[in-house]
């Protein structure tokens, strides 16, 4: 009797037109590196290579920052999102937007004013120096291995599904990436971001109308999707186990992107780039258009791809073997026809490597020069701190790539693992800064337990969560048909049809709280340990001895910060720039030390000796009368300099 097996297509594969394309993005975004490394004036301090002088505009800024965080993951992950969970995931858009808000008025004002480059100064300032280090290093070390991911994983995916070379992917992006952050810093970061954006955008559009136009229009699409509950957007079920309600995207996702935006140095060091902050608010509004075009055009993708595929799902046939795979699989084969198109998605999923990579590989150099090498060696010139920053860039994108080719030997869960670090990561350390800028009372002790009970709770969910996943049918995934996928006829005795899926935890025994606790959204990540790192800094807090809010300087708490006077915001601001700009390096003998004289300190600890110096008051205040506590220098004059360090 004859029985059937699945169809098996052949195996598409780029050709030398796509190559061409996504050759094309490399040397585009190549050039820019070289052409702010050397016709557009010497970078002569790791100011100018960090933050571009603090002369940018609010445009190019803008864009970087949606692309900053924009990856190949997300790029290949967000359309499969929406392929399987409906368009209701353009919702992202509100908790995104809830993040700009916050980010606007709340954060960026704290950086911005204070004039710093690293977030984890601030840190320092407000807490100790441990605490600094202990922001800095937690940083350093997930970046990086974020970022190795981040390179590796779209390597891996379309090596699958086209048989692109994986160490031709994973060298070329590397090593280009590195190139251009290396000699060009920070301009050459931003503009290249904006490139790569519009490179994204173009891929999104032209797999959108070509995919729309094989289905037959925009109403069909719209009415497969709708027949099909992909058009879903009245979903306010409150459990949180369910992956993507309205609640998650405006409670879950808005503390995950404020994790991203508010205090993560990758962004606030392009917000202190911009030449005012009136700039900086404009290019966090850029940043967010830019991201809400990103995502919708991925739904769009998501959505018109699920009704192409609507009666043969590639997974389910058997075609790919993981959901990440359905988009370089759909692009190959709607474009077969017409070279070069195929090569455009390529590149649009590697611009968003290349913008995650420049941006980390960018910002490890500056944490690693402000809060490492600076308070350690004060009396470095800015030429020397500016070739050190460029020889960082180099180290942190060998280490990058190195920790990209290491991945290569792991077996499952790099795809999830980078979904989640950041915020299972990123949330404690949001937690830190809402200690330091809205309690008073919190101390060196109780940040420190906040963040190590914050961190031990999200990942200890996230772990549990990838032990135990849940359900689709707890997760809230809609079905997927392979009903019409093309067989042919056999008589080896192998019926067609679609296996039924197995996981390791099914043969497990699942207690209630893997069936409950870990199946929380990984929206919910990042809350969960912003929550806790708070709830448990403010309870030691207490119990060890609350701080005084005599004992922390103006510019440190938030409501302070709003209410200084202009003068009162330029004493400050004049005082960061006097350590950098003003104070020639001073070689550091036996018996000449001094901690009295500012260029012998770390940079926190010279900004708080300056502050409490008559000298530093604007002549514009010299008038002021000491006595009266709204006169900036009254104000600044009892500050209290250990609670800067």
């Amino acid at each position: 009797m004859d029985t059937y097996a699945p169809y098996v297509p052949e195996r598409l594969t780029f050709s030398s037109w796509d190559y061409g394309v996504f050759a094309a993005m490399l040397l585009g975004s190549t050039g820019i590196g070289i052409f702010y490394a050397f016709f557009q004036g010497i970078q002569k301090s790791s100011e100018d290579f960090f933050t571009g002088g603090r002369k940018m505009s609010a445009l190019p800024v803008g864009l970087s920052l949606a692309a900053s965080f924009m990856s190949a993951i997300q790029v290949l992950g967000v359309p499969v999102e929406a392929y399987r969970y409906g368009a209701k995931f353009v919702q992202m858009c509100i908790g995104q937007s809830l993040n700009s808000l916050l980010t606007a008025y709340i954060f960026m004002p704290v950086f911005y004013r204070l004039g710093i480059t690293s977030t984890y100064q601030y840190l320092g300032m407000r807490f100790s120096r441990s605490v600094q280090l202990c922001g800095t290093i937690q940083f350093l070390v997930v970046t990086m291995l974020y970022t190795g991911i981040v390179i590796y994983a779209p390597a891996i995916i379309l090596n699958q599904v086209t048989g692109l070379d994986i160490w031709l992917s994973l060298l070329s992006t590397g090593a280009i990436c590195t190139f251009y952050t290396t000699v060009g810093g920070m301009k050459a970061v931003v503009w290249t971001d904006v490139f790569q954006v519009l490179v994204m955008l173009s891929g999104f559009f032209a797999v959108a109308i070509r995919c729309t136009m094989l289905v037959g229009g925009v109403s069909e699409v719209l009415d497969i999707a709708r027949n099909s509950s992909r058009i879903n957007f009245g979903d306010f079920d409150p459990d949180p186990r369910r992956r993507y309600t309205f609640w998650t995207f405006v409670l879950g996702s808005t503390f995950m992107w404020l994790s991203m935006y508010g205090v993560n140095q990758a962004q606030v060091q392009r917000y202190i780039a911009c030449k005012s902050e009136c700039e900086a608010k404009i290019a966090i509004l850029v940043n967010q258009v830019a991201l809400c075009l990103i995502i919708s055009s991925a739904v769009v993708c998501g959505t018109a791809m699920f009704t192409y595929y609507v009666n043969c799902d590639p997974l389910l046939a058997g075609y790919v073997s993981a959901s990440d795979q359905y988009m370089p699989y759909m692009v190959l084969e709607i474009f077969d026809q017409y070279p070069g198109l195929p090569g455009l998605f390529l590149a649009c999923a590697y611009s968003g490597t290349l913008s995650t990579a420049s941006t980390s590989i960018n910002a490890m150099a500056a944490v690693t020069v402000e809060d490492l090498i600076k308070p350690r060696f004060p009396q470095i010139s800015m030429k020397s701190l500016a070739l050190i920053a460029r020889g960082l860039s180099l180290l942190y994108g060998c280490s990058c790539i190195t920790v990209a080719v290491l991945s290569s030997f792991l077996g499952g869960g790099v795809l999830q693992g980078s979904f989640t670090v950041m915020g299972v990561i990123s949330g404690p350390l949001l937690g830190a800064f809402i200690l330091g800028m809205f309690t008073v009372s919190c101390n060196t002790v109780g940040v420190l337990s906040g963040l190590l009970v914050g961190l031990g709770m999200s990942v200890w969910v996230a772990v549990g969560g990838t032990l135990y996943p849940p359900s689709e049918e707890i997760m809230g995934a809609l079905p997927i048909y392979a009903h019409n996928c093309p067989l042919y006829n056999t008589s080896e005795g192998i019926l067609y049809g679609p296996a039924p899926l197995q996981n390791l935890s099914t043969q497990l025994d699942r207690s209630a709280i893997s069936e409950q606790f870990y199946s929380l959204s990984y929206l919910y990540y990042g809350a969960l340990g912003m929550s806790s790192t708070v709830l448990i800094g403010v309870l030691v807090s207490q119990l060890t001895g609350p701080m005084k809010r005599k004992e922390i300087a103006p510019g440190l708490l938030w409501w302070d910060l709003i209410k200084l006077s202009n003068d009162s915001l330029e004493v400050i601001k004049d005082s960061v720039k006097i350590r950098d700009d003003m104070f020639p390096p001073v070689k550091r003998s036996s018996g000449s030390y001094s901690p009295t004289i500012p260029n012998h300190l770390p940079k926190s600890e010279a900004i708080s000796f300056l502050l409490v110096q008559d000298y530093s008051l604007p002549p514009e205040n010299e008038h002021c009368e000491h006595a009266k506590p709204t006169c900036p220098s009254s104000r600044i004059n009892h500050l209290n300099r250990e609670s800067f360090i």
